[in-house]
């Protein structure tokens, strides 16, 4: 199958892009100049130089596909570079999205996040917002669509931003204890919200075999792990693989919610007040994906963290 992708070249892109492959599908990635040296050299994987915001490049990187695959999403906004939530996550999507119905593409697979929620939407962050309406514009259109959710992503790196390789360079290295965020006023509640890491390659795995699966038209899937450990047995388990230990303290959003808000725009700062947020609603699935497609999550232990050792 001849797939145009749109977001292959970070850090989830490049293990679905394996994945892919894998099944001998052909590629056409859309790649910003300079980003070339991070595809596959296969041959079947062919970069198509061009931006998100760029309708001609899009259209060139569909043309002649029988699927087209959205995975662009960022944590954080850099809006004197062009980077917000609006741009990457709803306006590229539904750009794309428009372009595939033009050009009779026929499946389209969107990644989008669990904790998307229609039914709460005075509780979104501009992360989620954006999210959700890329989702909806996929669900009116014409298009053979799946959509998934998952948790936060883990796996080896491969140079890239990974989320438990962020938090061991910001929480785990730095000599400050970490935090235990709570809502609320009790110290007891300090770090227990829960979330339900998912392997990087099972989230692959979901994509290329919802691909070829017509039951999987007009779905959508949450992705998370087996293991649902709250946010301190993730930072245990962290320290463990990383072979440290941590001191750890309770740490009130009273207090670094209004810090956030004021100091989240510098990416010097780890963590927004939306980020922030998002944590302590916890990130877990009451649906379970990877069991729908058939596929056995990866858990949330010591060996799937030993990349994290130190060398």
């Amino acid at each position: 199958m001849k797939i145009g992708i749109i977001g292959g070249t970070g850090f989830v892109g490049s293990y679905i892009i394996d994945a892919l492959l894998q099944a001998n599908h052909e590629l056409r990635v859309l790649t910003r100049p300079g980003s070339e040296h991070k595809l596959s050299s296969n041959p079947n994987c062919t970069p198509v130089r061009g931006d998100v915001a760029n309708e001609a490049d899009i259209r060139e990187c569909l043309s002649g596909t029988e699927a087209a695959i959205y995975l662009i999403g960022i944590l954080r906004e850099q809006p004197q570079q062009g980077i917000t939530f609006d741009a990457m996550q709803r306006r590229g999507a539904e750009r794309s999205i428009a372009l595939a119905e033009e050009l009779g593409v026929q499946r389209f697979l969107l990644m989008s996040a669990n904790g998307v929620d229609a039914d709460q939407p005075e509780d979104q962050t501009p992360y989620q917002s954006t999210k959700l309406a890329a989702e909806e514009r996929l669900k009116h259109s014409t298009l053979q669509w799946t959509i998934f959710r998952p948790s936060v992503i883990f796996g080896p790196p491969r140079g890239r931003m990974e989320f438990c390789t962020q938090l061991k360079a910001e929480l785990i290295d730095s000599p400050v204890p970490a935090p235990l965020f709570f809502a609320g006023l009790s110290v007891l509640d300090a770090g227990g919200f829960r979330l339900a890491p998912v392997h990087v390659e099972d989230v692959a795995n979901a994509f290329a075999t919802a691909l070829t699966r017509e039951d999987a038209i007009g779905q959508t899937y949450a992705l998370c792990g087996p293991d649902s450990p709250s946010w301190k047995e993730i930072l245990k388990a962290l320290a463990t693989a990383s072979g440290k230990s941590k001191l750890m303290l309770p740490a009130p959003a009273l207090v670094l919610e209004p810090v956030a808000a004021v100091l989240g725009r510098f990416s010097w700062f780890p963590v927004t007040r939306d980020q922030l947020r998002m944590l302590l609603a916890g990130n877990t699935c009451s649906d379970d994906g990877l069991a729908r497609l058939g596929i056995a999550g990866r858990p949330f232990d010591q060996h799937s963290l030993s990349y994290l050792a130190s060398p």
